[in-house]
């Protein structure tokens, strides 16, 4: 990960807010002993009259690259947004947070702000709002970081966060959660692929199986004309056959573009796709949709794809 210099005790984070959004700033140090949120050229005091309610940080999915963190609210929630920090637990378990303004490498932290026109990262009550660490560019409106690129995979890291205050209501920041650890999936095996059964329970939520963890490279693809979320993809993983074939084509032709994704090669079974996407076109999968093939429209493309996945063609299954 690209990690930006801390030079001064308070860290100052200016966001531009397009879209209509009008300039707000940020300004906390890394313990968050100082917040405010203003609006306009003008600054002003607010004397707080209650404490925003302790968030609480869950792990929520990973990637070699990146993790997911759930961040939800008490009975206050979080009306002005949160900040969220982490950093390397190797780092934490020899330093522990940082108690100033200086601290280890890892250390990061982001700004996601409730701002006019930007209410994304605002917690209601009791609700919860999930950002991704490592795939996210840290550019869109009231988002801001001290780091950016991609976390290392394999790896665990730990996480703190804390509501922002609401001057509206008078209520300062909450207190730091708990500390939590996540790690990064495991490094993607070079040239191999996996079957569709492996990443049916190494993905997002609802498919990922045990203690597995979310192994998927990318968070949508596209299937004929169609792009899905990977939480839509894992639902057409979950939905049976039932004699479509157009289900069966796709539970095989998503293993395939997941596998290249995730660095196997595709020369192999390329047409194969092409062909694939031709055939779907702008049908809709189930259960995103009602599109139906005949099973014997894509038997044979099902087979190639199948063998590819499973190593029977291509660069071979990772073991």
């Amino acid at each position: 990960m690209k990690y930006l210099k801390i030079s001064t005790a308070a860290i100052a984070f200016a966001l531009i807010v397009f879209f209509g959004c009008t300039r707000s700033t940020l300004t906390t140090d890394q313990n968050g002993t100082s917040l405010s949120n203003t609006t306009g050229a003008s600054t002003t005091s607010t004397s707080f009259t209650s404490t925003l309610g302790m968030l609480t940080a869950l792990c929520n999915g990973s990637s070699p690259t990146s993790i997911d963190v759930l961040v939800c609210g008490a009975a206050t929630g979080a009306p002005a947004g949160f900040v969220l920090q982490w950093m390397l637990k190797s780092d934490y378990d020899t330093y522990g947070w940082p108690a100033g303004a200086t601290g280890p490498a890892s250390f990061c932290q982001a700004v996601f702000a409730v701002l006019p026109g930007c209410t994304t990262h605002l917690i209601p009550p009791s609700g919860c709002v999930s950002v991704n660490i490592g795939a996210n560019p840290y550019n869109t409106c009231g988002v801001s970081s001290t780091c950016s690129g991609p976390l290392v995979c394999n790896t665990a890291y730990v996480f703190r966060t804390y509501a922002l205050a609401d001057p509206a209501s008078g209520a300062d920041k909450s207190v730091f959660s708990n500390t939590i650890i996540c790690s990064t999936a495991p490094c993607a095996s070079a040239g191999c692929t996996y079957t569709m059964g492996f990443w049916k329970t190494h993905g997002p939520t609802g498919c990922a199986s045990g203690k597995n963890t979310n192994a998927w490279p990318v968070s949508s693809l596209q299937l004929g004309t169609v792009s899905y979320t990977n939480l839509q993809l894992c639902s057409i993983f979950q939905t049976p056959v039932a004699g479509n074939g157009l289900i069966s084509l796709a539970h095989q032709l998503i293993a395939a573009k997941l596998n290249i994704a995730n660095g196997a090669s595709g020369s192999s079974i390329n047409q194969t796709i092409s062909d694939a996407d031709a055939l779907i076109g702008g049908l809709v999968v189930p259960p995103a949709g009602n599109g139906w093939l005949a099973p014997s429209a894509t038997s044979a493309l099902i087979t190639a794809l199948t063998n590819f996945n499973e190593g029977l063609t291509g660069p071979g299954h990772c073991d």
